[in-house]
């Protein structure tokens, strides 16, 4: 395993134990050799806003934006750093980004998704198949006399 490669787990694992001056002192690591690793730079923002400095998660959300502008995540974290520092009008035009962003790109399939094909998406069912020139049955039940109503 590479070394940013190992860097980025330990900090994801130091962030899911709330360790977040260890976290950030590893993304930053990675972030030093790989300045374009967008998930590290997703990371580095979240970390910070877990720790209160909204100012810095702001900074390192903008970072990622301009890795991937089109990204929902991105959008969806500015608006939370951004609400949380109190400037609602900017959290809400990165809300609407993050929603025009869920409608632009498809769902991706990671690779275990496309390694398993009881994971892939359902395919569409072939069309029906139309007999011509045969007489179909009768409708048996337009035939019946309704229940309850019995002849004299």
């Amino acid at each position: 395993m590479s070394d940013n490669l190992q860097q980025y787990d330990d900090a994801m694992f130091a962030f899911s134990q709330a360790d977040y001056e260890t976290a950030i002192g590893l993304l930053d690591q990675v972030l030093t050799r790989d300045p374009e690793n967008f998930d590290a730079r997703l990371a580095l923002g979240m970390s910070y806003y877990r720790q209160g400095d909204c100012k810095k998660a702001i900074t390192e959300g903008h970072k990622a934006e301009k890795l991937r502008p089109n990204e929902q995540l991105v959008h969806t974290n500015l608006s939370l750093f951004y609400m949380k520092s109190g400037d609602k009008v900017t959290a809400e035009k990165h809300g609407l980004k993050a929603r025009i962003a869920s409608w632009k790109e498809p769902p991706k399939a990671d690779a275990a998704t496309a390694a398993d094909p009881e994971l892939q998406m359902a395919q569409p069912k072939a069309a029906p198949v139309i007999v011509t020139g045969k007489k179909l049955p009768d409708m048996p039940w337009k035939n019946k006399k309704p229940i309850g109503k019995t002849q004299a």
